[in-house]
């Protein structure tokens, strides 16, 4: 008589590192927030010289005129300010898709929310008010069921839909000439915005560590 053969067990999920992924978020996300520092210092300069007799930028009707010197170097911050931004969007969604492939290994289950919605889950209307935050407390949640979601997570959340809301270019851009022309014309709405900004970010770069060191230290323990 054959002894039958057990099928070997299949291979536990490889687990990622994370610790350089979670520092290049978070330096991505220091460098944005000092990027709409600037902006926001460049928008006080603005209100303060005032608009130009000539007008805004846009005059209408596919008109414009020439750009002041500083209209030009607003142009020149805004712009290195987005591709500062754009860099570290990269960074942050390498960094959370290391941690959620980690959770999925670690915890057994797979993610409520599918691969494809690591990125769709930004710029899909009305869904983007909620899944991203989701991708994140799912990758807490499945790997500590039992602990509270940190609220460094909430914070972060609340900071990005109301730096959405106030609509300086962070997804829904205003054209630079039309950011200049509120600038002379209402700077404080336009400043309360960048703060947020800037506020969301360093909440962000809070949460990476948090949501890191908690994943690392769990790997740690049960010893991979």
């Amino acid at each position: 008589m054959t002894d039958q053969e057990t099928p070997p067990a299949a291979p536990a999920p490889a687990l990622r590192p994370i610790g350089g992924a979670a520092r290049c978020a978070v330096v991505g996300l220091g460098l944005a927030s000092l990027a709409w520092a600037a902006r926001a210092v460049w928008h006080v300069r603005l209100a303060r010289a005032g608009q130009p007799a000539s007008g805004p930028p846009d005059q209408g009707g596919g008109v414009h005129r020439p750009l002041t010197a500083l209209e030009d170097s607003y142009h020149l911050v805004a712009s290195l300010g987005s591709a500062v931004t754009a860099v570290c969007a990269v960074a942050f969604l390498l960094w959370l898709d290391r941690v959620r492939d980690n959770a999925r290994a670690l915890s057994g289950t797979e993610p409520r929310y599918g691969y494809h919605w690591l990125f769709l889950g930004w710029i899909v209307p009305v869904g983007n008010l909620w899944i991203p935050r989701g991708i994140v407390a799912d990758v807490h949640r499945s790997v500590f069921p039992d602990r509270r979601l940190p609220s460094v997570v909430n914070w972060w959340w609340g900071l990005w839909l109301a730096g959405l809301a106030g609509g300086v270019g962070l997804v829904y851009s205003d054209s630079h000439d039309e950011v200049i022309a509120r600038a002379y014309t209402g700077v404080l709405p336009l400043l309360a915005a960048d703060l947020v900004i800037i506020a969301a970010a360093v909440a962000a770069a809070l949460m990476v560590r948090t949501l890191t060191a908690a994943q690392q230290g769990h790997i740690a323990r049960r010893g991979y």
